[in-house]
């Protein structure tokens, strides 16, 4: 199946007083796990169930999530799941930074103040990797729970027709 091209995320909203549940109309997917801290309510529904320091509270997490996920699809919410998914990318993307380096910090050095809010190493050296096989685990486990919310066939029919919908 081709995949469709979707609209750009819009960073210009107004995230404080947007209610995505209400307006999923302003809701884009984007790429990756783009929007994942600033679309509510579901940021506030999910996030707090986000953990990954050992593989039980990964585990625990991305089950709880994954249950959050399908219970979004149950209610044919798809900015809700669409959420939930990036929540349990986000959880593989976290847990491997950690797993390669042990602080978190990939990169020497701070980010310069004109490249604030970008990813990108923005010419800063790569640190040695520091593995920490606790976190590559809990990568595992996310990544497991990840690839379950893609590949659901009910979430990839809540997706064309939002695109369908919304960003056509």
């Amino acid at each position: 199946m081709k995949q469709e091209k979707s609209k750009a995320f819009n960073y210009d909203l107004d995230f404080k007083s947007t209610d995505f549940r209400k307006n999923p109309e302003l809701y884009r997917i984007g790429k990756g796990e783009q929007g994942v801290l600033l679309v509510e309510p579901y940021k506030s529904e999910i996030l707090p169930h986000w953990r990954f320091k050992t593989p039980q509270i990964a585990r625990e997490s991305s089950e709880h999530i994954y249950g959050l996920f399908l219970d979004y699809l149950r209610q044919n919410d798809f900015v809700g799941a669409d959420m939930a998914r990036k929540f349990l990318q986000m959880g593989y993307t976290r847990s491997r930074r950690y797993a390669n380096h042990r602080t978190g910090q990939k990169y020497k050095g701070p980010v310069p103040d004109d490249k604030k809010g970008q990813s990108g190493a923005h010419g800063r050296d790569l640190l040695p990797l520091d593995p920490d096989p606790v976190k590559a685990e809990s990568a595992r486990i996310f990544k497991e729970k990840w690839e379950d919310a893609k590949e659901n066939e009910t979430y990839k029919r809540l997706m064309a027709d939002f695109r369908a919908k919304y960003e056509s």
